[in-house]
């Protein structure tokens, strides 16, 4: 999931710290990435090789993504299936017209963040080498709203594995990560990123490090908080960091920068890892210490995916009955280009919460000078944040601070998985607004702060040919699902045409801007929104009606069910009843994250070592993400910090006819009504005194 889009390094694999035997002592092996010897069967390595005794290259970094289909290109081998322009796609059917949509289910912000969290645990293509292929941008489509001076979408292919992409061989891709569920993205694939992460000398032994991971003053350490910036470990530094690429904050995957929550979750994994050695008795060696706390944040991480993340978006996955040694755990390609791009979850702003007084006057006047609004509820401080400020801005995390980050991902839930993407990925992903327009970040306004387009939806669609996936029905039929026989079929809906409406050319619907418009919103319950009311519009829509269904504007521009892109038949799918996934999707994660669980030797249910730390030291992996934020920081969180509220109307917002002397309560305060009317939701009890008469505080 959320997985974005930039300029990486791949990282190569050359030593593994091993945990030896029951005792938790601990030693740095090397090995021959050729060989794969597996001196010590007790290890989880840095780069996930020895996980598989029988096949050690399995789950290793800088292998080839699986296929669960055959990798399909235009001539067989390497050349991209053609189709519409992505672009043309994407402002179709993507395209948000800046109306928010929230999880049905009520799943926090959490289920993207952790998401992409995960996604940068278990993959990342590698980029190095490719071949430029910019996506056309037509500055002259009807329904395009945003200028771009590059004059293209910059869309990069990804390189051919070796000895692929050639001759009868199809083209295949490298995953430089580790394809295992291992806290790799904290420490990092090999042991020159680990050891200056740790606390002590750099100087290419381990020996003599520290047990805990460096932090600078609580945050995650910068590039150049050893001194020399050009020594430390690379990390990923576009957008806002482009300029001053040193003072990015360093984790064990390159991509920690890239939003601020990203930032912060890191950031909290690495204070776990402190609070566990420091709970560890003081006898014990550093690396003894060391080894223990990453095996333990390693379950830590699994158990919250499992137990938490995947049930909160309503996925079941089969019964664990044990690790087996024929299951292999390597990420396939259809997971990772396809089923795990959920960037329709990601929501277009961040809200951190933080008491009154957290943030002095001076702190919070430079905020709102940046473009955040401040908002003063119930004796707290929230602070809206446009995704795009988010955007590799460590400052900006340094001086919110990590707590009212992390509170801020629970309170609210997360935008619909639907064909839906927020015009902060769809259009001005990772760009940097013109100056002079700090109000207009957001919103309808978007298109006034930016000159280029970056669009994630498209570069999704085009990343699904670069990489040869099946077209949707063969990817359906790879999964065990029948094949779609028409555009309501895939949908859900009960047309495929355009309406006979007066505000849609007759002559060229699929190009009149208005059949995008939304004419209908319903909150949770299935009440209708009123468009009209901003306050309802913002933040109590779940599903949306427009002008035209998904299945017309699909047809259009594919013309033949049977042609559709992966990607896009995927996301226009209907969710059964209870699941935040369509049919497609649900199968594609089903499938992979059964193999991750099922082909990991150290999954947390298979492991004895960490029975064994539990015993000696008392430290369980056991713990929910809340306890774990409550735990390294000051910030007080639902115990279940996967699921908020379902956006529903209260009955005093939803049109209701109010006769003298009815009686609501609203917000824990009782009023009574001082004159007839019908209820709006802009017309709440304190801001209409006209109305309303309180008569308890």
């Amino acid at each position: 999931m959320a997985r974005l889009t930039g300029a990486w390094l791949p990282m190569a694999a050359t030593a593994a710290l091993v945990l030896t035997g029951s005792a938790g002592t601990s030693a740095a092996t090397p090995f021959d990435d050729t060989v794969l010897a597996c001196s010590d069967p007790a290890a989880r390595t840095l780069d996930g090789s020895c996980n598989n005794l029988v096949h050690p290259e399995w789950g290793k970094t800088n292998t080839e993504y699986l296929r669960v289909a055959p990798a399909r290109y235009a001539d067989g081998v390497a050349r991209p299936l053609g189709g519409p322009s992505p672009r043309y796609v994407s402002n179709r059917l993507y395209n948000d017209t800046s109306q928010n949509l929230f999880s049905e289910r009520g799943v926090s912000q959490w289920g993207f963040v952790w998401g992409q969290f995960m996604d940068h645990t278990f993959g990342l293509r590698q980029e190095a080498g490719g071949e430029n292929a910019p996506l056309p941008f037509d500055r002259n489509d009807p329904i395009e709203s945003f200028r771009n001076d590059l004059g293209s979408i910059g869309f990069t292919r990804t390189p051919a594995a070796p000895g692929t992409g050639t001759g009868t061989t199809a083209r295949q891709q490298l995953n430089t990560v580790d394809s295992y569920i291992d806290g790799s993205s904290v420490y990092g694939p090999d042991t020159t990123r680990l050891e200056w992460l740790r606390e002590g000398t750099v100087d290419g032994n381990l020996a003599n490090n520290g047990a805990r991971l460096l932090l600078d003053r609580g945050l995650l350490p910068r590039r150049d908080s050893r001194g020399d910036a050009s020594k430390a470990p690379i990390m990923a530094a576009d957008g806002r960091l482009q300029g001053t690429p040193g003072r990015a904050m360093v984790a064990g995957d390159v991509r920690a920068n890239e939003n601020m929550a990203l930032t912060a979750t890191h950031t909290l994994f690495a204070l776990e890892h402190n609070r566990i050695v420091n709970a560890l008795p003081r006898t014990l060696s550093a690396q003894a210490a060391f080894d223990i706390a990453r095996r333990v944040v390693g379950a830590e991480q699994q158990w919250i995916t499992y137990t938490e993340f995947l049930p909160a978006l309503g996925v079941q996955l089969a019964p664990y009955s044990g690790y087996k040694s024929t299951v292999n755990a390597s990420l396939s390609n259809e997971f990772a280009v396809v089923g795990y791009r959920a960037h329709s979850f990601i929501h277009g702003e961040m809200e951190p919460i933080a008491p009154e007084g957290t943030y002095t006057d001076a702190q919070l006047k430079a905020f709102a000078a940046q473009g955040i609004e401040v908002e003063h509820e119930d004796g707290e401080v929230v602070l809206v944040v446009p995704l795009n400020m988010a955007f590799f801005n460590p400052d900006l995390l340094a001086g919110i601070g990590v707590a009212p980050v992390l509170r801020g991902i629970g309170a609210e839930p997360e935008y619909r998985n639907d064909a839906q993407i927020d015009n902060q990925l769809r259009s001005v992903l990772f760009q940097v607004p013109v100056p002079g327009n700090p109000g207009c970040l957001d919103g309808p306004q978007l298109p006034q702060c930016f000159r280029g387009v970056v669009d994630l939806a498209a570069i999704d669609i085009a990343r699904g040919r670069d990489h040869g996936m099946p077209l949707y029905n063969d990817l359906r039929r790879a999964y065990g699902l029948a094949p779609r026989t028409s555009f309501t079929a895939v949908t859900g809906e009960s047309t495929s045409s355009f309406p006979n409406d007066p505000l849609i050319d007759q002559r060229d619907p699929v190009n009149d801007p208005n059949i995008i418009d939304f004419v209908r919103l319903r909150d949770g319950a299935g009440n209708i929104v009123p468009l009209d009311v901003p306050d309802a519009a913002e933040t109590m829509g779940v599903t949306g009606t427009r002008r035209s269904s998904d299945a017309a504007r699909l047809s259009a521009m594919y013309g033949d069910v049977n042609k559709l892109d992966s990607f896009v038949g995927m996301s226009a799918e209907p969710h059964r009843s209870g699941h935040e996934l369509g049919e497609l999707q649900e199968a594609i994660w089903k499938k992979q994250f059964e193999n991750l669980r099922d082909g990991d030797r150290f999954f947390y249910s298979n492991d004895p070592v960490l029975q064994d730390i539990q015993t000696r030291y008392g430290i369980t992996y056991r713990h929910t993400l809340g306890e774990i934020i409550e735990m390294n920081t000051n910030a007080e969180v639902e115990d279940h910090v996967f699921l908020s509220d379902i956006p529903i109307l209260p009955a005093w917002a939803n049109a209701t006819a109010y006769a003298v002397n009815d009686v609501i309560v609203y917000r824990g305060s009782t009023y009574v009504c001082r004159q007839a009317h019908r209820s709006q939701l802009d017309w709440t009890p304190p801001v209409t005194p006209a109305l309303w008469r309180q008569v308890t505080p």
